[in-house]
């Protein structure tokens, strides 16, 4: 047994002098791997390196608006495109790799997972997806995933204006009413009236507040006839702007008005009238307002031979107020027509950057002058150019003529189809909600718009 003891008190001998190198080199692994596991947990934390600093700097930079392409004055709209990406709700290392991903595209690899990350929403979401039957094998791509909480919010959100107005049934045709209705009415519709003020002034005192005014056409079926509910949106809506702010009241006054959107849906025309910020290098941060509602009526474009005429009756308000008065609305009124042809001069101050692209036959018509009476075609071209010229008074009754045509066919007079119309959208008006319809006719949320102005 001695051997034995010996051989016991050898073997603790060594391995208590290795303990102490064994115990030295365990604390320097843990190090180690702690420092490996502290890398992996930085690479997925919610700070952003310096690049993707810089590079979520220089996407604020690059967002452009809508009123800095524009030919007057006035502040900034905003792009809808760049609201809704904001609106997403990304985390912030998401934002801050995709902006840096946007500049440097040498890596692809990187790209492609910055793609996903930006896209696919938090965990949070993911999770309520789940919780929402969404199964993960059930979503092939990132774009699915985001498209189905956003059908089942709005499926479950209070009515929305728009969706209401899209699907809006108050138009009604007739073949009776289009058999009436005289050939000298080119086109009838239902006509708003908007004015924005400037930049930072949310509540105009008077016209000089102003920035610009607007008009938006809604045109109609020939034989059309009105009933309840609101105008569906049948993309075919038109929103003009007038730089002088101010409409003609009188024939001296012949001020021009150009096309700023054709063919537009009731989205194009609420982004349009949004409110907007934005950012300048001197200024810093701008606010452009929304536009506000000051009237809505009926209109049609007429012709009287060798004259056309854009004429309207109001339904809203049914007063005009000293608003409507500063701006040059009547409770009735007309103005003489006359479009630009694009390919010859304009006055000084009144050329766009780049005129309306009509096809070979419409310039045809102009037989190489510089003018032509109106016609609604002209209205479905971007950056077309026409006068408005003020009449006195009775301009209805002078854009409202009955043509010989069609008193010996048996139509009815221009000015009786106008009234009856108008009449029809009182009614109307009248089962929305007033004023208010204005707003839910362009699919608007009136909260986010100044009620409709009567009084500065």
């Amino acid at each position: 047994m001695p051997g034995t003891r010996s051989s016991a008190r050898q073997a603790a001998a060594a391995g208590n002098s290795s303990s102490p190198a064994s115990s030295q080199a365990q604390p320097k692994a843990d190090k180690k791997n702690a420092a490996a596991a502290g890398s992996k947990r930085k690479a997925g934390a919610n700070t952003a390196s310096p690049q993707a600093k810089k590079g979520r700097k220089g996407a604020k930079k690059a967002q452009a608006t809508i009123e800095e392409t524009m030919p007057t004055e006035g502040g900034a709209e905003e792009d809808s495109k760049d609201t809704e990406m904001q609106d997403e709700p990304q985390p912030a290392s998401a934002q801050a790799d995709a902006s840096a991903g946007a500049q440097d595209k040498t890596d692809e690899k990187s790209n492609q997972k910055e793609s996903t990350a930006a896209h696919g929403g938090t965990d949070e979401e993911q999770k309520q997806e789940v919780a929402n039957g969404e199964a993960d094998d059930q979503k092939p791509d990132v774009q699915t995933n985001e498209q189905g909480p956003e059908v089942k919010e709005s499926d479950h959100a209070e009515p929305n204006a728009s969706e209401e107005a899209k699907g809006g049934d108050a138009v009604e045709e007739s073949t009776e009413r289009e058999e009436s209705t005289p050939s000298s009415i080119l086109e009838k519709g239902i006509i708003y009236f908007f004015f924005r003020g400037r930049v930072g002034i949310e509540e105009p005192s008077d016209v000089n507040d102003i920035a610009r005014s607007y008009i938006i056409l809604r045109p109609l079926p020939r034989g059309a006839k009105l009933g309840d509910g609101p105008i569906g949106d049948a993309g075919h809506n038109r929103m003009l702007a007038l730089p002088k702010k101010v409409l003609p009241v009188s024939p001296k006054d012949r001020f021009m008005v150009f096309v700023e959107k054709a063919n537009a849906t009731m989205d194009d025309i609420k982004n349009s009238l949004s409110a907007s910020d934005y950012m300048t290098k001197t200024a810093g941060s701008r606010h452009t307002p929304a536009a506000a509602p000051i009237g809505e009526g009926v209109y049609a474009i007429t012709s009287t031979g060798r004259e056309a005429h854009l004429a309207y009756i109001l339904t809203v308000p049914s007063e005009v107020s000293e608003v409507q008065e500063d701006i040059g609305l009547r409770q009735r009124g007309s103005y003489l027509t006359s479009a630009k042809n694009p390919t010859t001069a304009a006055p000084a101050g009144a050329n766009l950057p780049k005129g309306a692209e009509y096809p070979q036959e419409i310039l045809d018509e102009f037989h190489g002058r510089g003018w032509m009476p109106l016609e609604p075609k002209l209205l479905d071209y971007e950056n077309t150019q026409f006068l408005l010229i003020g009449h006195k008074e009775d301009s209805l009754e002078k854009a409202t003529v009955p043509q010989p045509d069609d008193e010996e066919n048996g139509k009815e007079a221009p000015k009786e189809e106008l009234e009856k119309l108008e009449h029809e959208d009182g009614l109307r008006v009248q089962h929305l909600k007033g004023d208010d319809s204005v707003f839910e006719d362009l699919g608007l949320d009136s909260k986010e718009y100044p009620k409709l102005q009567t009084t500065w």
